[in-house]
């Protein structure tokens, strides 16, 4: 994780230096979360590109040293066991979403059928709702225990739901969670002043993101405060940052 005190300070330190203006904690908490989000999403083409390196064997796989391993290994701390549990309410029937955190991805899901001797633990295809709808009520294509369809949709309280044909005794949902938005606290001292809190919340991405997220922070800073030259410099950095890590 990323010290949220960290990135805060440096900031400020950064604007305050040229004396180019001041951003309140509520400001950098909505900046800390946007910049957060943005480099979150940027691993799954920054993924795919470096993907094809893979496939075309020019890739360096020395340790330490393979980029789409490196990607892969930011998204570790995001993929999760989702917890689903069965809601049989009228007009849902299906696994409803229960856990906490926010679903970004879904990715293998796995159908448990532990009534039957043998028991079936079959890898459950995804489908739309339409394939779902033709799939299952055709008697040829009708999925089985060995291999099993479902497809998604909105819940309760626009939670994600799963149905599953047919209907599993246990379903266990391997996913992607979005980052938890970072949140830089404070208490008010006698003068007025924000006194850092050790109830902030930290950003959850690996610490080699902590210059990107200075900058990225920094490049929106230039937006508040109107100075061009801040935006400037911050999008020369990045840009230079990144060209670095892909050439």
């Amino acid at each position: 994780m990323v010290n949220i005190n960290t990135v805060y300070t440096t900031v400020l330190y950064i604007l305050n230096k040229e004396q180019r203006g001041y951003v309140t904690p509520a400001e950098f908490n909505s900046l800390a979360a946007l910049v957060q989000d943005e480099i979150f999403q940027s691993y799954f083409p920054d993924g795919n590109q470096l993907n094809r390196f893979n496939q075309n064997n020019q890739q360096n796989d020395t340790e330490f040293f393979n980029m789409f391993k490196d990607t892969a290994y930011k998204l570790y701390p995001f993929e999760k066991t989702a917890l689903f549990t069965y809601n049989a309410g009228a007009g849902i029937l299906g696994w409803e979403y229960t856990g906490a955190g926010t679903i970004f991805k879904l990715g293998e899901i796995i159908s448990t059928y532990n009534t039957t001797n043998p028991q079936y633990d079959s890898i459950t295809e995804l489908a739309s709702q339409s394939d779902f709808s033709k799939i299952t009520r055709s008697t040829l294509t009708a999925p089985t225990m060995q291999y099993p369809l479902c497809t998604t949709g909105t819940g309760p309280n626009n939670s994600v739901l799963i149905k599953v044909s047919p209907q599993p005794n246990v379903l266990s949902v391997n996913a992607l969670f979005t980052p938890v938005a970072p949140e830089w606290k404070f208490t008010t001292g006698n003068l007025g002043q924000y006194i850092y809190s050790n109830t902030s919340v930290n950003f959850e991405l690996d610490i080699s993101e902590q210059t990107n997220l200075i900058i990225g922070i920094l490049k929106y800073c230039g937006l508040i405060i109107n100075d061009p030259t801040i935006i400037q410099s911050a999008a020369a950095e990045a840009q230079e940052t990144e060209q670095n890590i892909k050439s």
